[in-house]
């Protein structure tokens, strides 16, 4: 074995060692779609206290319950009962961990040493675990805390008031949480009470530690208990303008990815249909057999992969990286999303790199490699691929969802762009999702590595593989399942068009329809 082939072996068994341990780390993380369904929740609960004008009752009634549903408060009860059931069962688990890392045995040498300046490997490992796990059980706790408020609202708006008083007297005797969640639970407790008590700082602490419909709520019932007319007045203007707004976003994040849904099943079983009258000679049968003249091997893919992808983007750029000047703080927005914007470029530039490298003796390749043409139908593939998807990632994920029950994890973005109200921010976050990543990816997964596999298998098969590598190489055990079906879609998109530019559509329209629903769900998180 020649030294360049024994170390791409070895970097090819640390590939698989790095990933499979972010695998496994991920399935310890909770899943970012439980919190997203929860601000979904909020957003209806808002958009239901919208009163139609009578001239328009009869137009928007319907549309209004379609919407919303017949009974928001009833389903955000059982939504948000689920999230604390989830959210308990995997503080349980935190806390086994913990104490189970507590109770193992400390190695120490047997025959006695001078005590050395840095602590065994092992012991700085079990600390930064037990403080990434206390870490964790404190925002599980803290986050159980902030569900028990707003569900003892839900249960006092449908008139369990004993129930919704029994949540927050457990709220109030909880001595590991902090104090305000405390304190609130108690002004609510009071609030609701027969006779009401009411704490003289009430309204701050519902203004501080509640939004949305809970705030608008709480308020209604200090004021009414206070009999302040005026400020009750003030506040219903201002709960209807923000009801009406939410009733748009969710007209926006509800009705197009339906329609476009809607058109995908259609397409869907046009597309199938057709394969079975007419075979080869369909849409879906366009080139399906048909591989690529691959003049590289085994090696050159496994290089690309490990030495641009891996090793490039898990090592070399971090260093670097973390060599550059540049401030990090974690609460300024504007930051993170240029650092996660510079190291997307840093990883992909490394990885293109090391691909011309690999392929450089074999220019110049055939026209069918890298094709990117405005000729075609390039875009009716493209966004009729993303409207097929839309069915297809939505089954696959509620299935997704029974598996994990609210564990695997999620990538980060996401709940930077969820949180993100900067302009700036969210502009460098959608250059890097919906632009730099569909132009990367899609060139490296379906330009390079799905033609490259055609040499050993069939293009059906070479499909498959490419898109569960697409899948693993996003380290979230969560959305391999998603990005599975995704990356079947995008690698049939591929072949049939035979151009980049129509996969590189579908991916930049899924991944900006994520963004707008993320910004738009964020927008009405406050």
């Amino acid at each position: 074995m020649t030294p360049k082939r024994l170390g791409l072996f070895l970097l090819t068994l640390l590939a698989i060692f790095v990933a499979g341990s972010s695998l496994l780390n991920s399935w310890k993380e909770p899943q970012f779609q439980s919190r997203l369904e929860l601000y979904q929740t909020n957003i209806v609960l808002e958009a239901s206290q919208w009163q139609i004008s009578d001239g328009k009752d009869n137009d928007f009634q319907a549309a209004k319950e379609a919407i919303i549903g017949e009974k928001p408060l009833e389903t955000a009860t059982k939504q948000y009962q689920e999230a604390r059931k989830s959210a308990e069962i995997n503080l349980e688990k935190a806390r086994k961990q913990l104490a189970n890392l507590s109770s193992e045995p400390v190695t120490t040498p047997t025959t006695p040493k001078p005590q050395p300046e840095i602590p065994p490997a092992t012991n700085t490992s079990r600390s930064i675990q037990q403080k990434q796990l206390q870490k964790t059980i404190e925002q599980l706790q803290k986050s159980i805390a902030e569900i028990d408020l707003r569900l003892g609202i839900l249960q006092a708006q449908q008139k369990q008031t004993d129930t919704a008083l029994k949540t927050w007297q457990q709220l109030q005797q909880n001595s590991q949480i902090k104090p305000e969640l405390r304190e609130t639970a108690t002004a609510l407790s009071g609030m609701w009470s027969s006779p009401p008590r009411l704490l003289p700082n009430a309204q701050q602490l519902i203004q501080d530690n509640l939004d949305g419909w809970f705030r608008y709520t709480a308020l209604t019932q200090l004021y009414q208990l206070q009999q302040r007319q005026e400020a009750l007045a003030n506040l219903k203007t201002a709960q209807q303008e923000a009801a009406e707004q939410a009733f748009v976003k969710l007209a926006i994040i509800g009705t197009i990815p339906a329609l476009g849904a809607f058109v995908g099943v259609g397409l869907l079983i046009f597309l199938i249909g057709q394969r079975v009258v007419k075979g080869k000679a369909s849409l879906l049968g366009q080139n399906a057999d048909t591989g690529w003249s691959v003049p590289w091997d085994g090696e050159t893919i496994l290089q690309v992969f490990v030495v641009g992808f891996f090793f490039m983007g898990q090592v070399l750029i971090p260093i670097i990286l973390s060599l550059l000047p540049i401030p990090r703080p974690a609460q300024n927005l504007r930051l993170q999303a240029f650092y996660v914007f510079l190291s997307y470029i840093l990883v992909a530039s490394g990885a293109i790199s090391v691909l011309y490298l690999s392929i450089k003796r074999f220019l110049p390749l055939d026209s069918g490699w890298f094709r990117l043409s405005l000729r075609g139908k390039w875009f009716l593939w493209g966004f009729g691929g993303y409207c097929a998807a839309l069915p297809v990632v939505v089954v696959v994920s509620l299935i997704n969802q029974q598996i994990w029950q609210g564990q695997g994890g999620s990538n980060p973005l996401l709940q930077l762009a969820l949180e993100s109200q900067d302009s700036l921010a969210l502009g460098i976050f959608f250059l890097t999702a919906a632009i730099a990543a569909p132009l990367f990816e899609e060139f490296l997964f379906r330009g390079f590595l799905l033609p490259s596999l055609t040499r050993y298998m069939s293009v059906w098969w070479a499909i498959i593989a490419s898109s569960f590598l697409f899948a693993i190489a996003h380290l979230s055990l969560s959305e391999v399942l998603p990005l599975f079906a995704l990356g079947i879609v995008l690698g049939v998109v591929y072949t049939r068009s035979r151009n980049l530019l129509a996969s590189m559509l579908l991916h930049s329209l899924w991944n900006s329809g994520t963004l707008l629903s993320l910004f738009i769900l964020g927008s009405g998180s406050n």
